[in-house]
């Protein structure tokens, strides 16, 4: 029986990656749990060899003059009838069969044991998730919530929440689909386990696309220097080049458009502004204005300039609503005033 439990332990480590140790410490704690179960005692000591694949328990009781609690005292004559050796004060051991357990003490033995592996499936959970914090990952649509529109999603690791806030405004996601979710924070002081926050929306999502998804970028040579994103709507990145002999620009939009397509359909048809860094901040403001054209640049030295641009591309460098110019202002930092020119 204990060769069998012990290769019932390797199979779990094999299975779920719960080491063999952590869960011969939950076995002893189970085993100490059933003794007090059974005898009322927390005098016991368990004895596990895992290279022998051999467990044994053993109840302790002192050797005493006058006995007062016989869970914990034996008598001097008793302790002498087991061996010569045993004198006032030292401990007598014998041992128990764990076969003689009580239904009640193996039912304690149980909750211990599968406790201990939902803990130590939540520590294997969190260093997974650890691992994955800021990163982008696919994740299949286990079920959705019509009402509420929030939806689950398997991320290989366990099930979890994707919030209807979290989600790209408009789109639907469907059960069976697969998706990719971006990992903006672990929780590791939750009592239901591993809480993972996962977003589409979040601007680190864009930027962890094209880090994945741009070769030069996962290389090195083309840095992303900053995200502006109203999700749905349209985000603006800006990227610079270490090689002058690579166009950052070009290299993130691909042939035709083919790498910036393929991102931009992950994300439900979210337009992409990809913008030239440039250390000079006027250069840097005007590109960020894209897809509108800047006459000039006034920049007042701190975080504020006042952008020129022809009266025909003032509706342009603004945008719907103020969004371009919103965007360009989150992109570089700096409070832009866009003015017109007359033709």
């Amino acid at each position: 029986m204990n060769a069998e439990l012990f290769e019932a332990l390797e199979l779990l480590e094999k299975d779920k990656g719960i080491p063999v140790d952590t869960m011969i410490e939950k076995l002893e704690a189970a085993l100490v749990s059933a003794f007090r179960k059974e005898y009322g005692s927390s005098s016991v000591r368990v004895e596990i060899n895992k290279a022998k694949k051999d467990l044994k328990v053993y109840r302790q009781r002192t050797v005493v003059e006058e006995v007062k609690d016989l869970k914990t005292e034996i008598s001097y004559e008793d302790a002498q009838l087991i061996s010569r050796r045993y004198e006032l004060g030292t401990v007598v051991e014998d041992e128990i069969k764990t076969k003689s357990f009580g239904r009640i003490s193996a039912q304690a033995a149980k909750q211990v044991i599968v406790q201990g592996i939902r803990e130590a499936e939540k520590s294997n959970s969190l260093r997974d998730y650890d691992k994955k914090r800021e990163e982008v990952i696919t994740a299949l649509v286990t079920k959705r919530d019509d009402n509420s529109g929030d939806v689950w999603v398997d991320t290989g690791t366990s099930e979890v929440l994707l919030p209807a806030k979290e989600q790209i405004p408009g789109e639907e996601i469907l059960v069976g689909e697969r998706i990719r979710v971006f990992v903006t924070e672990v929780n590791h002081d939750s009592e239901e386990g591993p809480m993972v926050t996962l977003s589409r929306v979040s601007p680190g999502m864009v930027k962890r696309m094209f880090e994945v998804d741009i070769p030069e970028i996962a290389d090195g040579i083309v840095l992303v220097k900053g995200v502006a994103r109203e999700a749905g709507s349209r985000t603006k990145i800006a990227v610079f080049s270490r090689d002058p002999e690579v166009d950052a620009v070009g290299a993130c939009i691909g042939n035709r458009g083919a790498r910036i397509n393929n991102i931009v359909d992950e994300l439900k048809g979210e337009k992409i502004d990809v913008i030239q860094y440039s250390e000079k901040t006027e250069e840097f403001i005007a590109a960020a204005l894209s897809p509108a054209e800047a006459k000039s640049v006034e920049f007042d030295g701190e975080r504020s300039a006042t952008v020129h641009v022809n009266g025909d591309q003032l509706s342009l460098a603004i945008g719907k609503e103020g969004q371009n110019v919103r965007l360009a202002a989150k992109l570089t930092g700096c409070k832009i005033d866009i003015k017109g020119i007359k033709l």
